[in-house]
């Protein structure tokens, strides 16, 4: 006959029962906060955005270029050895100039032109540096005016699409002289070379008096923006100026400043000086300001009496150090 467990006994198996349970309930809830709290730190790393990644890996925007110095300027000149004969340097502004150039409009583009023209500023007035070179033509009897400015790029852009349309609006039209003589204009453009990374070309020729007489004075007109630099060109005269000089100027004088903005500056050269040799009073000034005097050249007999009288200085050393030798001994 089976014996029947008794209240107590079925009331401790169910506590170790109940206690099992729990036991188990717990630790698998500290499981799942352990996998939940790992989650989160996971999920709590910032993750880089495609457009962020992107951004890390393309390379560091390039650097504002600088502006133009007076110095870069300068260099970035023409010579009258890159134009060749018949150019020299020039001795000062054409007689033509005032006569011819300084006369006025009623239409306010073709006025505009005019003035930029005798300013030489067909870009506008320069934002910065600038350097200017003149030559002379004395066989033609014309002359060339070269500049180098600083500009700023949408502004010269503008100017060279407002000179574009001057064949068009200005293609003739009457101006007046500084002494009320009328004067025949005409505008046409002129084809520059490839040079620089916009440009525009024009030929202005007016009929007006000089001296009391008739003069027809035709230049040449050429604007090129070389990065966010300029280069304005002015080439004519009385004569029918030859276009080859104004597109041999271009092309040189836009490389040119295309390199010399390239280039690093070189820094100023100091002569190096022996601290041995102090120079004397008259000998202080710097050989920069003025040119080195020759010293004169001691006459034939000179030469024979300081030679002699070195040759007597010896002689009395020796007889000094016998002297010496002997107060030893």
């Amino acid at each position: 006959m089976t014996r029947r467990p008794s209240p107590r006994a079925v009331r401790l198996l169910a506590s170790a029962v109940g206690m099992g349970t729990l036991l188990t309930m717990a630790a698998c809830m500290h499981d799942e906060d352990r996998a939940g709290g790992t989650m989160e730190r996971r999920q709590a790393r910032p993750v880089a955005s495609p457009a962020a990644q992107r951004a890390s890996a393309s390379p560091a925007a390039p650097a504002t270029p600088t502006a133009l110095t007076d110095a870069q300027a300068q260099g970035a000149l023409l010579t009258d050895a890159d134009l060749g004969a018949p150019w020299t340097p020039t001795e000062g502004a054409a007689l033509w100039r005032d006569a011819l150039l300084k006369a006025t409009t009623e239409d306010a583009d073709c006025g505009r032109l005019l003035d930029a023209v005798y300013t030489e500023e067909l870009l506008g007035e320069p934002a910065g540096a600038r350097a200017v070179a003149g030559f002379d033509d004395y066989d033609e009897g014309g002359q060339l005016r070269y500049q180098v400015t600083a500009a700023h790029r949408a502004d010269v852009d503008g100017r060279l699409a407002w000179l574009k349309t001057m064949p068009r609006k200005c293609a003739r039209f009457t101006a007046v002289g500084p002494r009320g003589a009328r004067q025949e204009v005409r505008v046409t453009e002129v084809g520059l070379p490839e040079a620089g990374d916009a440009r525009q070309g024009l030929r202005l020729s007016t009929r007006g008096e000089l001296d009391g007489a008739p003069a027809t004075l035709t230049l040449d007109l050429a604007a090129v923006r070389v990065g966010d630099d300029a280069i304005v060109l002015t080439n004519g005269g009385l004569a029918e100026p030859r276009t080859e000089y104004t597109v041999h100027a271009v092309q040189v004088g836009a490389e040119r400043l295309k390199q010399t903005r390239q280039d690093p500056p070189a820094p100023p050269q100091t002569p190096v000086e022996d601290p041995s040799q102090s120079p004397s009073p008259t000998q202080s000034q710097s050989p920069t300001r003025g040119p080195v005097q020759p010293q004169p050249q001691p006459q034939p007999q000179q030469q024979e009496a300081e030679g002699n009288g070195e040759g007597q200085d010896w002689e009395q050393a020796q007889d000094q150090d016998a002297d010496q030798d002997q107060d030893l001994y």
